[in-house]
């Protein structure tokens, strides 16, 4: 048996994986390791939504680091300019990106394999170039500053603890919607369309609305994501929403296990934290970077949470055997 199927209801998994980051700042004291925490969880949520994309409908995008920055940039840039609170800049971004994720969702996901995966590179590009060459109001290459705070109902964060408290809350939020979806009738339809879109079709499935629809949740997600990044570390600029950068959350479900919510929360965990890790080798820190991400394609194709799962139950089936061969041995 899986262990991942040992558990039927994945709600007792959420409320086990809720105590324990509930927990986790009363071991983890140290305000940088909290900070790096707070960016785990950030992007935790972006990854969730792109693995309900790639991992459960098998629709790959390379533009979801413009969604995150559209969240960042719709919500930075009216704080610094007009001190718009942060729930206003929330209620402007959400909308907004869903209706331009719509917009490019209904012709893009027409296209199969690499030419979607180019068309959405190309509408990364493209907001990119606009964050770049809209200087006046995002700052341009040097970045926006002067956002403010998050303020929630007359609460500012301005601890990293407390930081840590309001990420890890909207990821868990946004957790438990996915598992909903994931259980829901939608889900059941997002893995037809991912075993095969012809059978999805001839069984009733409406595909296109569904396709479409689970892209805009996930740049919802993104842009919820660049709402949370934009107020924490109240400066942002091109840089942080590159190509590069879409890639790397392209990896984080990839590497910790496609089709597996649990496997994105993990993969955006050790992508994150990885370089924190590699900082000893700081002159060698993309080699080695490359190297690791090597092995675990060759030796763990699954995924890590998938290969991990693997390997202890294949080490559980011989530590099995052998003790029922001396068992039997000792018989006369």
């Amino acid at each position: 048996m899986r262990l991942s199927g040992a558990v039927k209801n994945p709600y007792a998994g959420f409320l086990l994986f809720s105590l324990l980051v509930l927990a986790l700042p009363l071991v983890v004291t140290n305000q940088y390791y909290l900070g790096v925490l707070v960016i785990i969880a950030i992007h935790s949520i972006i990854v969730l939504g792109l693995d309900l994309l790639l991992g459960y409908t098998g629709q790959i995008s390379l533009g979801h680091a413009s969604f995150f920055g559209l969240g960042a940039y719709l919500t930075g840039v009216p704080s610094a300019h007009w001190q718009w609170p942060p729930l206003a800049g929330l209620a402007v971004a959400l909308p907004v990106v869903a209706a331009i994720a719509w917009v490019i969702g209904v012709p893009t996901l027409k296209l199969h394999g690499h030419y979607l995966a180019m068309a959405t590179l190309g509408f990364g590009i493209i907001v990119f170039i606009f964050f770049n060459e809209l200087g006046s109001l995002t700052g341009g290459p040097s970045g926006l500053t002067g956002i403010e705070a998050m303020n929630l109902f007359g609460v500012t964060f301005d601890s990293d603890r407390e930081w840590y408290y309001l990420a890890v809350a909207f990821l868990l939020a946004v957790l438990l919607l996915s598992i909903n979806v994931v259980r829901s009738r939608v889900g059941r339809a997002l893995r037809a369309i991912h075993g095969s879109e012809a059978a999805s079709g001839v069984l009733g499935v409406n595909i296109s609305r569904y396709k479409v629809g689970i892209f805009v949740l996930s740049a919802l997600y993104a842009a919820l994501a660049g709402w949370l990044y934009a107020h924490y570390i109240t400066f942002i600029s091109p840089s942080s929403f590159t190509f590069m950068f879409s890639v790397k959350l392209v990896t984080m479900v990839v590497i910790g296990s496609l089709g597996s919510l649990w496997g994105a929360i993990f993969g955006a965990a050790i992508l994150t934290s990885l370089p924190e890790i590699l900082y000893v080798f700081h002159s060698y820190e993309t080699l080695v970077f490359g190297i690791i991400l090597i092995m675990v394609m060759i030796f763990m194709p699954r995924g890590l949470l998938r290969g991990i799962e693997d390997l202890i139950i294949h080490l559980w089936h011989k530590g099995l055997s052998s003790f029922t061969r001396a068992e039997g041995e000792e018989r006369p």
